[in-house]
């Protein structure tokens, strides 16, 4: 059986200005010619145009496909493995592409207004995961306690970072510190440390009363990466 230019387009979901090309190139003619001169395909061409597009969906060039083609012995199984390989390694390039514009993204969300120099300069390369500062500015957006944390974050000098880094960094040693010596939690080296923390909330980002700090005591507990932005 036969079947029109129009017909096999229809069929493989491709344009007959494609079909056309595949003609001229010697990639795909077809094996007939109606008495007006027009194409006709058989099942032999459709079955040909079926391993063309499986090659393209792969990402190969038109000129591979035809070396892939043009010789029934040709190592078809090798070109696939090479083509598994450059995907693979695609895939990686773009996994990595995501994760740093979802960083890009959680940073912006945490409302410091510095430039990407400015930055690293004052936070380094940020390594842990900062999805859950994304979660809770989404989960507190309408509460006033996260406004105002967002609106102070965000009017921070760059030296106000850099003190708040600090004292960040001085008070996370003690706290390890303590930990290492085997301090009880509700000792009161523990409990210093703990009313350090809340203090710190409350003079950097926003009023941070004792029922509000145990909740985010809470939520360094329950979440792995809510404990990692702390110690």
């Amino acid at each position: 059986m036969s079947y029109s230019v129009g017909q096999v387009a229809a069929f493989a979901g491709v344009t007959v200005r494609t079909l056309h090309h595949y003609d001229r190139s010697g990639l795909l003619s077809p094996s007939a010619r109606s008495r007006a001169g027009y194409r006709l395909y058989d099942d032999g061409d459709l079955a040909r145009l079926q391993q063309v597009l499986f090659y393209r969906e792969l990402g190969f060039s038109l000129d591979e496909i035809a070396t892939i083609l043009k010789d029934p012995q040709a190592d078809a199984l090798e070109h696939l493995r090479a083509r598994q390989r450059r995907l693979g390694e695609e895939i990686a390039r773009l996994q990595r592409l995501a994760e740093v514009a979802e960083r890009a993204i959680e940073v912006q969300q945490t409302g410091v207004s510095l430039t990407p120099e400015e930055r690293f300069e004052v936070f380094g390369e940020i390594t842990f995961d900062l999805s859950y500062a994304t979660e809770a500015q989404l989960k507190w957006a309408d509460s006033e306690g996260q406004r105002e944390s967002m609106a102070r974050a965000a009017a921070h000098t760059k030296e106000d970072w850099r003190l708040l880094m600090r004292e960040a960094a001085a008070w996370r040693a003690e706290l390890l510190a303590a930990f290492d010596d085997g301090e009880p939690a509700d000792g009161e080296r523990a409990m210093d440390l703990a009313e350090e923390h809340r203090l710190h909330i409350s003079r950097w980002f926003t009023s941070c009363p004792p029922d509000m700090h145990r909740r985010i005591a809470d939520d360094v507990v329950a979440d792995p990466r809510a404990f990692a932005l702390v110690v």
